[in-house]
Formats: structure tokens, C-alpha cells, sequence
């Protein structure tokens, strides 16, 4: 397994500048300790961390081929070619990886932009995503924070600090995103009743 995952880690970081792959190690660290604190499968979360941007640096030719190849949400198409390297590199990870965890696939799939009932997985991945030690935006001291007490409150101050961005840029949001942010409320407000 070793040797298959410094293969994969190769492999991934000849596909970026080395910028971003420094972002992949501060996501892998972060995803394997969040992994850890919260009960996910910290192999799976740094599998997913690995390959979360495989995709990044693709020409968007190529990325929109596959996304309507493969008959992916066309939506995607409608909204920020930054969303597409998600699902596509869930694709590549099945098909160029030999990924077949369900799992980590969707990991992958949705750290851009969430989606409804978020697995542990989903969360800890997209979470690592916004707070890696190399990410410097308004507010993410904040959510570092409450990454260190709650996954769900976390991942809110996340997306509302995209939304937030995107509204402020007069830019469109990916429903799902905020389908995301609406469905992690439900569940900080079940637990609040439990």
C-alpha cells in the first residue's frame, strides 16, 4: 500500500505547480488530523486529500469533455469552471487510480461545493480544504477554531464565507452549495433538540 500511495503522490504532484501541491500536503496533514479527532478513516481521508486536486490544472477543454462524456450534473457547466476539477477528479481517481471507494470518490466530488448530508468524510475533506495552514483568507482563523470543536459549525463559517465572497462579487453560487450549508444547519439544530 505504501508503495502504491508514494506512486499516487507522485503522480498527482507532476500535475500541479508546486504551490498547489504544498496546498495538497497542508489538506493531507489537516484531513489525517481531523480524521483522527473526529472518528473518520484517516487512510481514506488522506487518500482523498491526495487526489482532491488532481483535476486543478486541467485545460477546462478537457474538463468540460469529460463532464459531459460521463453525463455529469450539467449544471456544473452553468457555474465556476473552479467547481469542475471536483467531480472530474473524482472521475480520474476512479478511472486513472483505480479509486473504488465510494467514499473517497465522493470526497472528492464535493469539497468544492458540499452537498446534502455530507459524510464525516465529506466534511473532514472539504474542512482541511478551507483551513490548511497555507490557506489566508478573511475569517479563517475563525474557522479554524471551531474546526477544533465542531466539523458542522466549521464547515457553516465555511460556505457562509463563500457565499459571502461570491455575493460580494456579484457572482453566482452553486445551488448545491448552499443546499450544503442548509442541510449542515438541520443537523446543528438536531443535535441542539437531542
Amino acid at each position: 500500500m505504501n508503495q502504491v500511495r508514494e506512486e499516487m503522490i507522485e503522480s498527482v504532484q507532476a500535475q500541479m505547480p508546486e504551490q498547489r501541491w504544498q496546498h495538497t500536503q497542508g489538506v493531507m496533514d489537516t484531513a489525517i488530523r481531523l480524521a483522527n479527532k473526529y472518528g473518520a478513516d484517516p487512510i481514506k481521508a488522506e487518500a482523498a486529500a491526495i487526489l482532491h486536486d488532481v483535476a486543478k490544472y486541467w485545460p477546462t477543454a478537457r474538463m468540460e469533455e469529460i463532464i459531459r462524456e460521463q453525463h455529469m450534473p450539467p449544471e456544473l457547466l452553468q457555474h465556476d469552471k473552479q467547481l469542475w476539477h471536483a467531480p472530474v477528479g473524482a472521475y480520474v481517481a476512479q478511472h486513472e487510480y483505480g479509486i473504488e471507494d465510494k467514499e473517497i470518490l465522493d470526497a472528492i466530488r464535493y469539497h468544492t461545493s458540499g452537498r446534502v448530508h455530507m459524510t464525516l468524510l465529506d466534511k473532514i475533506v472539504c474542512l482541511a480544504d478551507y483551513i490548511e495552514p497555507g490557506r489566508d483568507f478573511p475569517g479563517v482563523d475563525r474557522i479554524r477554531e471551531l474546526a477544533e470543536r465542531d466539523v458542522n459549525t466549521a464547515l457553516v463559517a465555511g460556505f457562509d464565507s463563500t457565499i459571502s465572497f461570491l455575493l460580494a462579487k456579484r457572482r453566482r453560487v452553486f445551488p448545491l452549495t448552499i443546499l450544503a450549508r442548509n442541510s449542515l444547519i438541520e443537523e446543528l439544530e438536531q443535535e441542539l433538540y437531542k
